[in-house]
């Protein structure tokens, strides 16, 4: 591709970056895509940009799994691991960055400098489908709600994919199937590699303070993050959002979007959207409304209502009969990690939540809470404050168990609250100091609101630790 064309077409963006406005190059003059990162929205990304003509080279700073590996070379894809070769990788027409990688990076700092296109799998993907795009983010209920939305349009027999965070990636399954349908869960880090993506259905469920390490510390950034969301959407698109979020809320007054507006709402009575009344989830969007008793719902928690509400209105967006719906709200088995119930040791609850990896998220499992609770909390903290957190822990807290290298925030704020804080090593350590200060009628309840790095590979590795652990009692 001819680069004096290329860096001609360029816009600013935030962060005084510049990326190409025409993305991928025109067929039969695809050139080099270079992969930064071998995981798994990498090497999906290798093998689409294969199939459609790319020469394709896949860079990895650290090593590539032995699974991706194998995959690359079936696929007969060129890749290096454990180094990045400049020369190389700075002459790509196009570059797929993977999320992980920051965008303070030397190297994508040098790409942009040079107006090479970086972008995220998403948009990479997105390009070559003309399936309708469900597109879920937000700080929390991202996961449970794409879960949610993808089990309604399964029922439903639409065909249908899920992927983003879930699952295989999307750009591999835009290579391998030909779904009418997909929903994604995507993450802020996603989002900020997009320049045309679009989704016909866009749900944001809330904003709370989260990965701001990732956007120098300023919220305003994360937010505008989020937003990249409906940035491309048409009049003929919708955008499901939280109406009870005062985030959303102040940001939709001072900005404009061209999708039509869902609310959903636990506080409001709404004209159009869905809301609750009298403890009955009422959905009106068109002729049809659907009435369902949140008592229905397989999924408990205000906010698992919340997540509900949006699966069930994109579900109806798309033409699902309300039956559907309301059969997929009520079979629903939920998330491997959100809120697992694991097991019930001499009358004890052992509850996995790993995947509350920030203060909002841990702030919904706490409210959930019945009984009495031994509460495993800690990790990697990413700028937490954890005083929305002290009215719940005094009610319903009655032992705090540290789980990660470094507790003193966690110290300090509870310490005053709760007299027992006992710091642990492990997963194994701190569930058998659980069993310990746990009594008859209680739950242990593994929420970090933190990330996991600190000892473990991620939040997956330690929610199944956790569970090990517990099953070992």
């Amino acid at each position: 591709m001819n680069k004096e064309i290329r860096n001609s077409n360029t816009i600013k963006v935030s962060k005084n970056l510049t990326k190409a406005t025409n993305v991928l190059p025109p067929l039969g003059e695809r050139g080099l895509l270079v992969i930064l990162g071998g995981g798994e929205s990498g090497v999906g990304t290798a093998i689409l940009g294969k199939q459609k003509g790319y020469q394709v080279f896949v860079s990895d700073k650290g090593t590539i799994a032995k699974k991706y590996k194998e995959v690359l070379l079936h696929n007969e894809i060129d890749f290096e691991e454990n180094q990045h070769t400049e020369s190389k990788i700075l002459n790509a027409d196009v570059v797929m960055k993977s999320p992980g990688i920051p965008d303070k990076v030397a190297l994508v700092q040098k790409l942009v400098q040079q107006s090479i296109p970086v972008i995220s799998e998403i948009e990479f993907a997105a390009q070559f489908t003309e399936a309708n795009l469900i597109a879920i983010t937000g700080s929390n209920g991202k996961t449970t709600t794409t879960l949610l939305a993808h089990h309604i349009l399964e029922n439903a027999l639409l065909n249908v994919g899920m992927a983003g965070n879930i699952g295989d990636s999307f750009a591999k399954q835009v290579a391998e199937n030909d779904y009418k349908n997909y929903v994604l869960e995507i993450s802020s880090f996603q989002l900020d590699g997009i320049e045309n993506f679009n989704a016909h259905i866009a749900i944001l469920t809330n904003i709370t303070p989260d990965h701001l390490d990732r956007y120098e510390y300023k919220f305003e950034n994360y937010i505008a993050s989020k937003f990249r969301i409906t940035k491309n959407q048409k009049p003929t698109d919708y955008l499901i959002y939280d109406a009870d979020d005062e985030v959303i809320n102040n940001w939709l007054k001072e900005n404009k979007t061209n999708a039509k507006l869902v609310p959903f709402s636990l506080t409001k009575e709404l004209e159009y959207g869905a809301y609750i009344k009298e403890n009955t989830i009422t959905i009106n969007l068109n002729k049809e409304k659907i009435h369902m008793p949140t008592s229905a719902l397989s999924v408990k928690g205000k906010h698992n209502t919340k997540n509900a509400m949006a699966a069930a209105m994109a579900a109806q967006l798309l033409s699902v009969r309300k039956e559907f719906i309301k059969e997929s709200l009520a079979t629903f088995e939920g998330a491997e990690h959100r809120l697992e119930n694991v097991a019930k040791i001499k009358d004890v609850e052992y509850i996995n939540d790993s995947k509350a990896t920030n203060v909002n998220a841990t702030f919904y499992a706490l409210e959930c809470m019945d009984k009495q609770v031994v509460w495993i909390v800690g990790g990697v903290d990413k700028g937490n404050d954890y005083t929305d957190l002290l009215p719940l822990v005094r009610e319903k807290v009655k032992a705090i168990v540290c789980l990660g290298i470094d507790n003193e925030k966690i110290k300090n704020t509870f310490g005053t609250v709760i007299d027992m804080v006992v710091e642990t090593a492990g997963a194994e350590e701190a569930v058998k100091v659980a069993q310990k200060l746990a009594e008859r009628g209680d739950a242990v309840l593994l929420s970090p609101a933190c990330a996991s790095f600190d000892l473990f590979e991620n939040y997956e590795d330690r929610g199944r630790q956790f569970k090990k652990a517990v099953r070992s009692l």
